[in-house]
């Protein structure tokens, strides 16, 4: 299995364990939802947190991946539930 497609695979797990984690604290999911929400999560996760300024104290990377997933993921399930009201 070449880098690039173990990175993509893992990015897409990453993102799958996300969206169904922001699922859970927020409501509603679905397998197919899921992966895209956390998919999403992680890259207006990892936008938000640059941008504040924000690094998590956390050792390990793929840990610290998907805390900043699933809190993208739960600020785009939020926005979405106010766009769609």
């Amino acid at each position: 299995m070449s880098p690039e497609l173990q990175s993509l695979l893992i990015f897409l797990l990453t993102g799958l364990v996300a969206g169904w984690i922001a699922s859970l604290v927020l409501g509603g999911g679905g397998l197919l939802r899921n992966l895209v929400v956390g998919v999403v999560g992680a890259l207006v996760g990892g936008y938000v947190l640059k941008f504040a300024g924000v690094t998590l104290p956390i050792g390990n990377a793929w840990v610290s991946d998907l805390v900043t997933a699933v809190i993208g993921a739960i600020i785009v399930i939020v926005v979405a539930r106010i766009i769609a009201r």
